[in-house]
Parts: structure tokens; sequence; C-alpha cells
């Protein structure tokens, strides 16, 4: 599979202490993600990522690109909804196009829990 991951700042710690967690499932998988998110996850990790720009600069859009293109099989994209995002339409963008090709985005720890066990008991 193809997995992108995504991180708002006040969320990063968070996706970084769940893919640390599940690590032995996303070793099975390509990875992609935005940019500072990809080397934090790398950093902490070491599992190869793929990394795109960072998401105000563009990387929102890349993996919206990659979504259209059905190049992603599942998106898990910790999302901060306290904070006004300066690339909120890109967010918005990212999110409708997941909605529109059917592509499981995870944008909480529940649903994150619940998509990486999917993935783990191959019932995606």
């Amino acid at each position: 599979m193809k997995i992108a991951l995504i991180a708002h700042d006040k969320k990063k710690e968070e996706l970084l202490d769940f893919v640390s967690k599940h690590k032995d499932v996303f070793s099975q998988h390509e990875l992609f993600a935005t940019g500072t998110t990809g080397l934090r996850v790398n950093e902490r990790t070491e599992l190869p990522i793929h990394r795109f720009k960072s998401g105000p600069l563009g990387g929102d859009q890349e993996i919206g690109a990659r979504i259209a293109n059905q190049e992603l099989d599942a998106v898990f994209f910790f999302r901060d909804p306290l904070t006004a995002q300066p690339h909120e339409p890109d967010v918005s963008a990212l999110i409708r196009l997941g909605d529109v090709y059917r592509i499981p985005m995870a944008t909480n720890i529940g649903m994150a829990q619940i998509l990486i066990h999917a993935i783990r008991r191959n019932e995606f």
C-alpha cells in the first residue's frame, strides 16, 4: 500500500508516537509525507519515506495530486482543528479529494487506530 502521513505542527508529536508504535505495520508499506513531517518520522523511526514540500509550500497539494491520480491508498492526517492554518484552502481541498476518490483518511487518533488495525489485519 501507499500511505501518506501529514500532521499540523501541534499534532506532529502525536503522529510520531503513533507511527513509532505501529512501525511494524508502516515498515511494510510505501510511505509519503509532507516535508517536515516526513523528516521527523524518518529521524524518529528510520523508515524510508518520500518527502514532498512542506504543507504550506504545496505539500498538501502534491499529496492531493497523488490522490487524484489514484496513487495513494490511505492518508493519516493529524489535523489541528483549533488553530487557524494559513493554507486552510489546501487542507480543505485535500480532504475533499479523499472523499471524492474514497481514500480512507484518518484525521484524528481515534480514526487512525481503526485504520491501522484494518491495515494490520489486511481488511483494507
